[in-house]
């Protein structure tokens, strides 16, 4: 059996730590990084919602070390989607080596800085500015033979039936009827045939403020990107203006999405359309990505044992009704929810009111 699979993580991350040594002492003129005197040390860094570990090394500079279990995740693609996306003008980190076989890289290091940090009313326009500029870029690229999936209708409908499968049945612990699961199916054929609708562009698939790496003078790191597709338009601009992880009031998110549009339009990358119809696209994919993250984040927890999304259910929820109470084909799902599943929802210990989630409250240093 591989060793990847039988080793624990600590031994994993030993092992990782030994093979970047040997790295950095091979290849550090390339590097620009001094020979290693001392023992490498990683200091652990917060992980993402996928099966990958992520460590800083204490070279000078610092590199980011990856444990990427080849069991569990796909390092190949991960190595051709970051030079593909880097010789196309993209700001990914540069793989400076990878062992495809134990699951094991050396990135280059973008810093801490991520955009939802530097976030706030005043700096917010100038810079998701800054960062749909990157997108459009991004949205530009073309599409290389293999290397980026359809986002078609059936990968689109197995992340909303996360929903139905991971909060309602296992988090929640209910069954839905045959007229309940009717419903959802509705729900969904009129989300798929709103995605089918759309220019078709290379999709990120996580562009939101945790994804995307400040650093003065450089343009915007972009990470987390080995799941990109190819798929709808609006579906990473409204990842990043309906963040999960902060919100903003609607009239501004459509105002900055219509600017988006128009600047998709004057770049080719989408036809002239008029602005309801964009919005309805931007709605409906933002729906559609909403509706996956309500399942999405239970399976988090309950799977893989990830505690820390729960609490961001919430503000999901909000994005969710707010949207569907919009469109009246959306009205018998929003009702739906409303009635059955949110009593239960509520019930859960680390449910906040939806109603208000998202919303900036002072801090001490601020005004009341």
């Amino acid at each position: 059996m591989n060793e990847c699979v039988t080793q624990a993580p600590d031994e994993r991350r030993e092992a990782l730590r030994q093979w970047a040594a040997r790295a950095l002492q091979s290849g550090h003129e390339v590097l620009r990084v001094p020979p290693l005197e001392n023992v490498l040390g990683l200091s652990p860094l917060s992980g993402d919602a996928g099966f990958r570990r992520y460590f800083r090394t204490d070279t000078t500079p610092a590199l980011i070390a990856v444990d990427s279990p080849p069991s569990r995740t796909n390092i190949n693609r991960f190595v051709a989607l970051a030079d593909y996306l880097r010789r196309h003008g993209i700001h990914t980190p540069l793989v400076i080596a990878a062992d495809i076989e134990h699951g094991y890289m050396l990135l280059e290091d973008l810093g801490d800085t991520q955009l939802l940090r530097m976030l706030n009313p005043d700096s917010a326009t100038g810079l998701y500015a800054e960062v749909i500029n990157e997108l459009l870029c991004l949205q530009q690229i073309p599409r290389a033979e293999g290397l980026f999936p359809p986002y078609n209708r059936e990968l689109l409908h197995m992340e909303m039936s996360l929903l139905p499968e991971w909060l309602i049945g296992k988090l929640l612990g209910r069954e839905l009827s045959a007229e309940e699961h009717q419903l959802l199916e509705r729900t969904f054929a009129h989300l798929l045939d709103s995605a089918s609708s759309q220019p078709q562009v290379l999709v990120h698939r996580d562009y939101h403020s945790r994804n995307l790496m400040l650093r003065n003078g450089e343009r915007p790191g972009v990470v987390d990107f080995q799941d990109a597709v190819w798929g709808p338009v609006t579906y990473d601009v409204v990842s990043l203006l309906r963040d999960c992880y902060i919100r903003w009031p609607r009239e501004q998110v459509e105002n900055w999405a219509l600017a988006y549009a128009s600047s998709a339009i004057d770049a080719g990358i989408i036809p002239e359309v008029a602005p309801e119809t964009f919005l309805r696209w931007f709605d409906w994919i933002g729906l559609q990505r909403h509706l996956k993250v309500l399942g999405l984040f239970p399976r988090l927890y309950l799977r893989d044992g990830k505690h820390g999304y729960l609490p961001d259910l919430p503000l999901v929820i909000r994005y969710t009704l707010e949207v569907s109470d919009k469109y009246p084909e959306m009205q018998p799902f929003a009702d739906w929810f409303r009635a059955e599943i949110l009593p239960l929802i509520e019930q859960q210990d680390w449910y906040r009111d939806y109603r208000t989630a998202g919303e900036r409250r002072p801090t001490e240093t601020e005004p009341s």
